[in-house]
């Protein structure tokens, strides 16, 4: 039986919040990687992320408490998040009853699989029964117009690549933080399906049909505050073949006054493509060069290494390099903190 009997119908418009707190669902995570969405989360929004849900074999662990559904809906959880991923983004038959369970019990639903949670007969019976929403984040189902290029009140700042899955998202997110706490009126806008479970909203900006990529951005990042900062997370390379279009159009779309570019110095070719690895310089260059269209004053604040891969004295001195060569403040913002490219930023913004 539902615990609620709402007449309401399912909304899955993503700028409507997923409501925290949030009990996460890990499954049968086959290991930490698979449950990366759900880490995301700890990550960043550890008071929105109530407990999590691991089924028998499951190999990931978040570090907060197991709980069943019942237990995590008497804690207040809203949304039941399914925090990993499964082999090609498929709804795996075994999960249906806990789904079921947790729209049972009051809970909205989100997902960033492949399969539309809708798609499972039972799911979306159950919803409809119980007025419980059912967000696909990877699947926006919001209408966007065409990117128009008209200047916009407030400021924004993009995240970009020398690659991609090198830390666009995170480093985002640190400088949110960090503008946030010298009293900076400052927003993370999500991209990606785990960047919307971090913020509770946003659009996954690499599902857009490609001719509605540049106004699904702009959509994201509307008319604000003249010192208002969206800080948006950045998707793909300009650099990279398979995903190049996705961040133009997000380039065109956001505007952004200010950009930081992030790089992995030990790596030599680009994720899962034989070709070389663009160096800072040429993404700074053709981010300025195609970012004009859009914002002629564009300009590059920093950049971000991940040195994750590296020790401490070595990090620091791949810094210290990077530094020197481009004249530029250079940090790895979640190592050591994102307060010099902040500074720099406030200083010519």
């Amino acid at each position: 039986m539902c615990q609620t009997q709402s007449t309401a119908r399912r909304n899955r418009v993503l700028w409507l919040e997923i409501r925290p707190p949030y009990l996460i669902y890990l499954g049968d995570a086959k290991d930490r990687l698979a449950a990366k969405t759900g880490q995301g989360i700890v990550d960043w929004r550890s008071d929105w992320a109530i407990g999590q849900l691991r089924l028998p074999g499951c190999n990931a662990d978040l570090g907060i408490p197991d709980m069943t559904v019942e237990a995590a809906v008497a804690a207040g959880a809203k949304t039941f998040v399914i925090g990993t991923v499964s082999s090609g983004g498929v709804l795996p038959v075994e999960w249906t009853d806990v789904i079921v369970t947790a729209i049972e019990q009051g809970m909205d639903v989100a997902s960033g699989l492949h399969t539309r949670l809708e798609s499972v007969a039972e799911i979306a019976a159950a919803a409809d029964e119980c007025g419980r929403r059912l967000f696909n984040v990877r699947h926006p189902d919001q209408n966007f117009a065409t990117g128009n290029g008209e200047k916009r009140s407030g400021k924004r700042l993009l995240t970009v690549g020398t690659d991609c899955s090198i830390g666009k998202k995170y480093t985002a997110l640190c400088i949110e933080r960090e503008l946030r706490a010298r009293g900076v009126d400052a927003e993370f806008r999500a991209t990606g399906q785990t960047g919307i479970f971090i913020a509770g909203r946003g659009v996954s900006i690499d599902a857009v049909v490609a001719d509605f990529i540049s106004g699904a951005a702009e959509w994201l990042t509307p008319a604000a505050e003249d010192d208002h900062w969206d800080i948006v997370e950045g998707q793909g390379s300009l650099f990279h073949p398979a995903f190049a279009g996705v961040t133009l159009g997000l380039l065109h779309g956001t505007q952004p006054d200010a950009f930081v570019v992030c790089h992995e110095t030990t790596r030599t070719r680009m994720r899962n493509i034989d070709t070389s690895m663009p160096t800072v310089e040429q993404v700074i260059d053709l981010t300025v060069q195609t970012g004009r269209m859009t914002n002629p004053q564009i300009r590059c604040v920093g950049v971000a290494v991940n040195t994750e891969n590296l020790p401490e004295r070595q990090a620091r001195d791949v810094i210290d390099v990077l530094q020197d060569q481009l004249s530029l403040p250079v940090t790895d913002p979640m190592r050591f903190g994102a307060s010099p490219i902040i500074d720099y930023l406030l200083a010519v913004a």
